[in-house]
């Protein structure tokens, strides 16, 4: 009996060995036209065009191929109904037993900024996903193969018969099936992209139809708790290289995803330490050393097992004060060598190289809900003071609103609640996820009375959302901060004025609330 199998890849990787073990060990006949066909024919590989198979010749520049019943009889045609066979006999049709298929390499051209919309458009594949799904679907019968990375396994089904090809083949249908999804995906988020939006809402900017198409990059150990399981999609390594250490954690991808938006803010050396994706402390200073020094003393107690952030190289002497002390993951855009060698002595350490890492503006969020998912463009507001007025009879002076810049660069990426109290460029004490003002207010005034940290210009107190009432602005004046910084917006706004006014405080309105939740 004849066997066929239909070859016709984009991917042409580990093809001629494959298909040369299909031939010589199977005594399959080759199927294939276009740039597969002479691939395989220069490698002496005996083919037959699709074209003699069906007795139709290529039609539109090659745009029509292999859409014949021909093809499609072979690959759909149910072995085991006598209708289908008689059916197969009385045409003269043969049957397709192996399909190799996959894609004209569609993202790729719709990501060359030189690419034509003529050009893009003639790389959305017809034939293939086509004929993929069929050998899919009747993957009781046909092998559907669409990765090089099967091409051993089908080969060792193969050699050991058919109960073990049978098995293989409920495998290869589902990742065709994935495969043809993802390059719908690709296509659809193409014509919703910016070069063509028919699916776009006009108010939200969000696509009608939400397409995700993200690979698996990672199997987790588990999800935040040891009786969970997880996985990473998408493209997170290539915004971080892990130089050493175990693998990272549910946890540990989290708390780097909120420690790379933080240190973004700064410009100047930074550093911060993290907890559960709330900074436990933020500084900058004339030199990394200084600023990581001055962030850890914000909060010593918290930092214990943190991530730890820089937005400089990590040198030396500062791997070797970082050593002393437990931490989870360090990052940074670089570490010299000999930081490198003091901080292998922890071979569970993480250290992680930043590159690349997207700014807000590229930037959305998801959030699974019940029934759904959640979409929003990340916080992406940039510093504005222009834009945000002095509500108080005193106006903060030149140190002050150094120290209300730095504060609202860190209040935006706490958790609300949220509460900063901050001094020049380092934070004094940070109060996260309550749910209530006033108990922000509260916890952050306790972590500054115990932090190491000493105050180098006037005490300020930052809010991510408006006070409700002045009696967290009360609190924050009496643990010392003579300015504050919040959205307003309050119904109450007056009284918490009156209140400030009285304390003698200089506060801000920003117009712009920043929460977390």
């Amino acid at each position: 009996m004849k066997k066929f199998a239909l070859v016709s890849v984009s991917n042409k990787e580990g093809l001629v060995d494959f298909v040369r073990s299909l031939v010589e060990e199977f005594n399959f006949r080759i199927l294939s036209t276009g740039g597969t066909a002479r691939l395989l024919g220069k490698n002496s590989i005996p083919v037959t065009q699709i074209s003699d198979f069906t007795g139709t010749p290529e039609m539109l520049g090659g745009r029509v191929k292999s859409l014949h019943p021909k093809i499609y009889a072979g690959l759909l045609c149910r072995r085991s109904e006598p209708a289908d066979r008689d059916e197969m006999v009385r045409h003269g049709f043969e049957f397709i037993d192996l399909a190799v298929v996959n894609f004209y390499p569609f993202e790729e051209m719709a990501a060359d900024t030189d690419a034509t919309e003529a050009r893009i458009m003639e790389a959305i594949d017809i034939g293939g996903p086509c004929m993929l799904r069929a050998a899919a679907k009747n993957h009781t019968n046909v092998t559907p193969v669409c990765d090089p990375g099967d091409y051993e396994a089908v080969l060792d089904a193969l050699r050991e018969g058919e109960v073990k090809l049978t098995a293989l083949r409920n495998e290869l249908a589902h990742k065709a099936f994935q495969h043809c999804a993802a390059y719908n995906s690709a296509i659809a988020s193409f014509f919703a992209g910016e070069r063509m939006m028919p699916d776009m809402d006009e108010i939200s900017g969000f696509p009608k139809k939400l397409q995700i198409n993200w690979d698996k990059t990672a199997t987790l150990r588990y999800g935040e708790n040891p009786h969970q399981e997880a996985s990473l999609y998408g493209d997170f390594f290539d915004c971080f290289e892990q130089l050493q250490g175990k693998p990272l954690s549910y946890n540990n991808i989290l708390d780097t995803s909120a420690a790379a938006s933080l240190i973004g803010e700064f410009k100047s050396p930074a550093a911060a330490i993290l907890k559960h994706a709330n900074p436990c402390g933020v500084a900058t200073a004339d030199d990394i050393n200084e600023a990581w020094k001055q962030a850890l003393a914000t909060d010593r107690e918290a930092a214990f097992g943190g991530i730890h952030v820089f937005n400089r190289t990590v040198d030396c002497d500062l791997a070797e004060q970082i050593g002393e002390i437990f931490c989870e993951v360090i990052i940074a855009p670089g570490f010299q060598p000999e930081a490198i060698e003091v901080l292998q002595k922890r071979k569970n350490l993480r250290l992680l190289v930043s590159k690349g890492v997207r700014g807000p503006e590229e930037m959305q969020e998801f959030r699974s809900v019940v029934g759904g998912l959640l979409a929003q463009d990340v916080d992406r507001r940039t510093l504005d003071p222009n834009k945000w007025k002095n509500a108080t009879e005193r106006h903060p002076n030149d140190a002050e609103w150094e120290s209300l810049l730095f504060a609202w660069q860190v209040v935006k990426h706490v958790k609300s609640n949220a509460i900063v109290f901050a001094s020049g460029h380092k934070t004094l004490g940070i109060g996260a996820g309550q749910m209530s003002r006033l108990d922000a207010a509260r916890l952050a005034a306790g972590k500054m009375r115990h932090t190491e940290n000493q105050p180098v210009a006037p005490i300020v107190v930052a809010s991510d959302g408006f006070f409700p009432f002045p009696d967290a602005l009360e609190m924050a004046a009496q643990a010392g901060a003579t300015a504050a910084i919040q959205p307003g917006g309050s119904i109450r706004d007056n009284e918490v004025i009156a209140a400030a006014n009285t304390l003698g405080l200089a506060m801000v309105f920003t117009g712009i609330r920043h929460f977390r939740h």
